[in-house]
């Protein structure tokens, strides 16, 4: 099976070089042609994923056209503000039985919309029910280390969930089936805005009792915005959903907590983001997830909080002071 990768950050390198050590051929698309070249020459993502080498049945590009064309499965991981214009330039290219797995996590600004829906408007006809969708707990640096991992890839065809379930497990990757792409999606996009406010709190200087409520109560919101928007509340429970919250909320690989920790710290958003070469997909999500929040008429008071925090320049304790201070209610409101 030919493989195509479009997206070479951390988490598209760290895929691309899984599957090529399954024996796969495997064409990783660079956004950069100057990353694309480095990566051929030395075998390495010195940017995104340092101090990997890359497996020898791996090749990158930055060619899109060459990526995708004559590929039996393309694995998307462009962030998810700029999937829609790259797939747009792609789509062209993609054969009619091409199987699409995205590993992206985020929901577009301008429209609200989630990957599945973004990649529906954009591929060509008849390619919706070939979708998949990869999600769980998976810092790119343990993934291509060899550390035990567990995600769930969901579809709407099982048959579909469980080829890319085999394309992908490993001896130190386990992949499960589902068919919840709404839960599975959102979990993974949501989990990002309530680890911007476990970094905050982290970098106010609270402790473990405030972490273990944030994470407690951001699951509660998570899955009360899922539900609305017709996910079932039990993938919140699971891996992409729990699992991938309490990684981000407290690992220190990620990007979302630094970014929140920073903020907590008295850093201002601009400055924090003008020194990270990688995404941290937490802060465009918040504003989508504040405003399908408000259009659904679902309360989400750690959105809320953020969304200040990042878009108004709030002071972060004073947004946990009204988070504390609101008014009083039982635990299943």
């Amino acid at each position: 099976m030919n493989i195509g990768v479009i997206g070479a950050g951390s988490w598209g390198t760290t895929l691309a070089d899984l599957l090529a050590r399954k024996g796969y051929p495997v064409s990783l698309w660079a956004f950069e042609p100057e990353l694309a070249e480095g990566m051929e020459r030395s075998r390495e993502n010195d940017l995104y994923l340092p101090g990997f080498t890359l497996a020898e049945n791996l090749s990158v590009t930055s060619d899109l056209a060459g990526a995708v064309s004559g590929k039996e499965m393309l694995v998307l991981v462009s962030p998810s503000q700029v999937m829609r214009r790259v797939m747009e330039g792609a789509a062209s290219h993609i054969g009619p039985d091409t199987l699409i797995v995205s590993a992206s996590k985020g929901i577009e600004n301008d429209t609200l919309l989630p990957m599945s829906d973004v990649l529906e408007a954009v591929l060509p006809e008849g390619l919706s029910g070939q979708l998949a969708f990869l999600s769980g707990p998976s810092f790119a640096r343990e993934v291509a280390a060899g550390m035990p991992t567990a995600v769930v890839a969901a579809s709407s065809d099982a048959g579909v969930a469980r080829r890319v379930q085999e394309a992908f497990n490993t001896d130190c990757f386990r992949v499960y089936t589902g068919d919840d792409v709404v839960g599975v999606e959102l979990g993974g996009a949501l989990k990002n805005v309530v680890a911007l406010a476990a970094g905050v709190c982290d970098g106010l200087g609270f402790g473990y009792n405030s972490r273990a409520a944030l994470i407690t109560r951001g699951l509660a919101e998570m899955t009360r915005l899922g539900v609305a928007m017709g996910a079932r509340p039990e993938t919140f429970a699971g891996l992409a959903g729990m699992g991938d919250l309490v990684l981000t909320c407290t690992g220190d690989l990620s990007r979302n907590r630094t970014v929140g920790m920073e903020l907590g710290r008295g850093r201002k958003l601009d400055d924090i983001l003008a020194g990270m070469q990688m995404v941290a997909e937490g802060v465009k999500t918040t504003l989508s997830a504040y405003q399908l929040a408000r259009k659904l008429g679902v309360e989400v008071p750690i959105t809320e909080q953020m969304y200040s925090i990042l878009y108004e320049d709030k002071d972060p304790r004073q947004a946990v002071s009204d988070l504390m201070l609101r008014r009083l209610k039982s635990e299943g409101e």
